[in-house]
């Protein structure tokens, strides 16, 4: 079998797509024309693989069963580093026990429900906490900058294994949906049990005597996300080594996707035509990065078709993430845009220093909000030039928005540079900057403001032997897939020590 590559126009693809084995599709949106890129499995003779082919698309994982096994591990958190480490785990015939301070997935569901109508917060069980993590209501998106971590084609595997569609098997940029990803990590749990792993919910560690695990011999992987902030301080009182690292912070910005979709792919969708290629390539997103007085701005975790969501976890607080559907068919368009923060940005010496950066603000958001989790917002247009909002667009946001002034209100390193960012990127995209988009505050959890340090090689935290910090919260990752990537290497550096 062989690889062949193609540039065709977007119907020319679809017409493939429907009837060949593609290997991987990536959108072209550079030039006024649209372009798809795909590479298509053909024969020895260059003829192509019809996409019913009887041909294996992966060899699928073998788990083992683990109900007497002679090797446990201990993981505390059930988002893509715990729950792919608990899989791999599986195939090496180690038993997996995970701790998760949340719900199982269905029943987040009801809680989230609670919150996107502004009827209260469940501190244990949101947006951050529960089974699945953080990623299982957002995006969904499965793609890493990465390229050096290991294989991160299996993860994709493994999601397509576990009821993802073939999509995620050869989309540069594959996506999974808020909406799919609950019955997949819902698979991925009844696997793990029905092999004879555990899963324990509604358990949240708050004093985590490592020497009794080390004089045990049970290894403990550290899968907490960046939102447990409590966590880090259980962690920092038992000694544990850790230490500030960059971070980034903002606001999150919606416009009408149909302005989007005209900015990004020349593309109308009051137009058939127009509208029959968005229906196949999905609607526009975008990737927004400039320099402004020696920081970083840029986008994040942009959501095509999506919407805003309350992603706060404690009370007080006020913190602003996005998310979409499968078929990312909403009329908003929203994406975090941050401002790159050092850890010299911030004084003292405190390794929590950035985690305590962060509570600030989202205390002050929530104080410029309105009751519980409305949403401090302001037209875009009116951040950058200074205005007070008279009214406020139509929003994705269910718990609602208040106008406020958040360029007086933001700290400066961060407001300034976020309208000159604007400001930016409506030169390159003119019509960008606009009173029709409008911004919510704050955006605060695009990365964790801690490392937990470990080995290299073993991957062991420092300063704990038997200690395996991985993902998000250990400051190693930055979303789902490079999480899961993380949560496998650490459970194979386990596999290699147990048997």
């Amino acid at each position: 079998m062989e690889n062949s590559q193609y540039i065709l126009s977007p119907r020319e693809a679809y017409i493939a797509e429907q009837q060949w084995r593609i290997v991987k599709r990536s959108i072209d949106a550079r030039q006024r024309e649209l372009r798809v890129h795909l590479t298509i499995l053909t024969d020895d003779k260059g003829n192509p693989i019809p996409k019913d082919a009887p041909i294996p698309l992966y060899e699928p994982p073998v788990f083992q069963d683990v109900h007497n096994a002679k090797h446990s591990t201990i993981i505390i958190g059930a988002g893509p580093a715990g729950l792919f480490a608990a899989l791999t785990l599986l195939e090496h015939g180690i038993k997996p026990i995970i701790y998760e301070r949340g719900k199982e997935v269905s029943e987040r569901k009801k809680d989230i429900a609670l919150l996107n109508r502004n009827e209260g917060l469940n501190s244990e069980s949101n947006y951050c906490f529960g089974e699945g993590g953080a990623g299982t209501f957002s995006d969904g998106k499965l793609f890493s900058r990465s390229k050096k971590r290991g294989n991160m084609q299996r993860v994709m595997e493994l999601f397509h294994y576990f009821g993802a569609p073939d999509t995620v098997l050869y989309e540069a940029h594959a996506h999974i949906g808020s909406d799919k990803l609950p019955g997949i990590i819902k698979n991925m749990r009844e696997c793990i049990l029905e092999h004879g792993g555990e899963i324990h919910f509604n358990l949240r560690i708050d004093d985590l005597r490592f020497n009794d695990f080390i004089q045990a011999k049970i290894p403990i992987i550290l899968a907490i996300g960046h939102s447990a902030h409590d966590t880090y301080r259980m962690l920092a009182k038992e000694g544990v080594k850790l230490e500030t690292k960059g971070f980034a912070m903002g606001v999150r910005a919606e416009h009408p996707q149909a302005l989007i979709n005209r900015l990004m792919y020349h593309l109308d969708v009051s137009k058939s035509r127009d509208l029959e290629v968005i229906n196949y390539i999905g609607n526009a997103s975008y990737s927004l990065v400039t320099q402004v007085n020696g920081r970083g701005v840029y986008s994040f975790c942009m959501c095509p078709g999506g919407h805003i969501v309350p992603a706060g976890s404690e009370a007080g607080s006020c913190v602003v993430n996005g998310m979409s559907a499968s078929h990312r068919n909403s009329p908003y368009a929203n994406s975090g845009i941050v401002v790159q923060i050092n850890p010299e940005d911030i004084s003292g010496e405190n390794p929590l220093r950035g985690l305590e950066f962060q509570e600030e603000l989202e205390r002050l958001a929530f104080e410029h909000g309105g009751p519980q989790a409305q949403a401090p917002a302001q037209r875009l247009r009116d951040f950058v030039e200074g205005k007070a909002s008279k009214d406020l667009p139509p929003c994705s946001y269910l718990p609602g928005t208040v106008s406020s002034r958040l360029d007086q209100w933001l700290p400066a390193h961060i407001g300034k540079r976020l309208q000159q960012g604007f400001r930016d990127f409506d030169k390159k995209y003119p019509g960008f900057l606009t009173n029709d988009a409008v911004i919510l505050g704050v955006e605060s959890r695009s990365s964790s403001a801690v490392r937990i340090p470990r080995d290299p090689q073993t991957l062991q935290s420092i300063s704990t032997p038997g200690l395996y910090p991985c993902g998000e919260g250990a400051g190693y990752a930055g979303g789902i897939t490079s999480s899961a990537l993380d949560g496998i290497n650490a459970a194979l550096k386990i596999a290699e020590l147990e048997i």
